[in-house]
């Protein structure tokens, strides 16, 4: 294990609920949740065995960033963006290296589905996009090149996988999962956040290409942001000064580790390979550095 890196949270009394690819996720309450930011990483949807320092309050630092900063479009589930031990005193479980990883959240009812924006052609995006010309069964104009910005920023859902790929639907397949009027208001919401986030970042030097919000429904109906929000684990963040389109960007996320992973030649089978030492750092800088342009 790396020096200062935190793997997985310690239970210390608290009900687990899941350990999810990065966070940990406790139930102190009927009405509030603990989430531990941890240091792991995942690619290719399985979860490597080394971790890369400082990730997870890396990732708890932006999102409450987020979080504080888009209040006046949607509400979220942050309680405390840092709680401390005077929180459930009754249990002992709050210890120093929870500190800037831990959020105390609202408990809602998560919707089934993942809301995704893209303002760029990428990812499985391009890949559909060069099959069909669409892109979640939305047509896109022609000629368009891996990278291109897109006209206007798409809303494109997917499914919610436990384990596997999470699989893209169309709006009519979310609206069959949630209810119109729900999914009506979630792409509402995530064109508005998108739109908004996307114009900050870009005078931060920093391109959100796409980005991935998840909503829960409070037992009043009310619809929050929860989960995490426009980190690098959740979007691709792509230096605005090296931007071409036409082909792939460098970025601030984890594609430098998938890179790495395909240049070794993985079978993406278990188990997942050790991380040498000089990906590790280099990861860690590039989320460092996101943080910076972001939030100095």
């Amino acid at each position: 294990m790396l020096a200062g890196a935190m793997f997985e949270s310690q239970e210390r009394g608290l009900p687990l609920l899941r350990r999810g690819k990065v966070r940990d996720v406790y139930a102190p309450s009927d009405d509030h949740l603990l989430i531990v930011a941890c240091d792991r990483i995942s690619a290719f949807d399985h979860v490597l065995p080394t971790p890369i320092p400082d990730k997870g309050r890396i990732l708890t630092q932006i999102s409450n960033f987020w979080f504080k900063k888009t209040e006046h479009i949607v509400p979220n589930h942050i309680v405390d963006p840092n709680p401390g031990p005077q929180w459930f005193p009754e249990i002992d479980w709050y210890y120093p290296e929870l500190d800037g990883r831990t959020v105390l959240v609202r408990r809602t009812r998560p919707l089934v589905i993942e809301a995704i924006v893209r303002g760029y052609l990428s990812g499985s995006g391009w890949n559909e996009y060069q099959k069909s010309g669409t892109v979640c069964s939305l047509p896109l104009p022609a000629g368009l090149t891996e990278s291109a910005k897109l006209p206007e920023p798409i809303f494109t859902p997917s499914t919610k996988a436990e384990t596997g790929h999470d699989e893209n639907i169309s709006f009519e397949q979310a609206a069959d999962l949630v209810g119109k009027e729900t999914a009506t208001r979630v792409r509402e919401l995530s064109l508005a956040l998108y739109r908004y986030a996307a114009d900050y970042a870009l005078e931060r030097g920093i391109i959100i290409a796409d980005t991935k919000f998840e909503f829960g429904m409070l037992e009043s109906g009310e619809l929050i942001l929860i989960d995490e929000l426009l980190t690098p684990d959740s979007s691709r963040f792509w230096p605005a000064e090296d931007y071409a389109p036409g082909r792939p960007q460098a970025s601030f996320d984890k594609q430098y580790v998938r890179d790495y992973l395909e240049a070794i030649h993985w079978d993406k089978e278990p188990p997942a390979p050790q991380l040498p030492e000089d990906v590790v750092e280099k990861t860690r800088e590039k989320y460092w550095e996101a943080v910076r342009r972001l939030t100095a």
